[in-house]
């Protein structure tokens, strides 16, 4: 339904019930944000994104505000 206008981004977290949810939003065509270990206070969650290729950008938390602003303008 939204495909290319979905957006998904992943914060700092354990375990993996976020990754799957990323990887069926870039599935689609939708645009994936993953939070880079630089700002990251638990980095579990976003790597298993990164491994999996899940995530189309791999960012510090205080430039992802910056990219959804952007998405949101085209």
């Amino acid at each position: 339904m939204y495909r290319d206008r979905a957006l998904g981004v992943l914060l700092t977290g354990m375990g993996s019930d976020g990754v799957e949810g990323l990887g069926s939003i870039q599935k689609v065509g939708g645009k994936t944000i993953s939070e880079s270990e630089e700002t990251c206070i638990l980095f579990a969650m976003p790597k298993i994104a990164a491994e999996k290729g899940y995530a189309n950008s791999i960012l510090p938390n205080y430039s992802i505000s910056s990219e959804i602003i952007k998405f949101g303008r085209k």
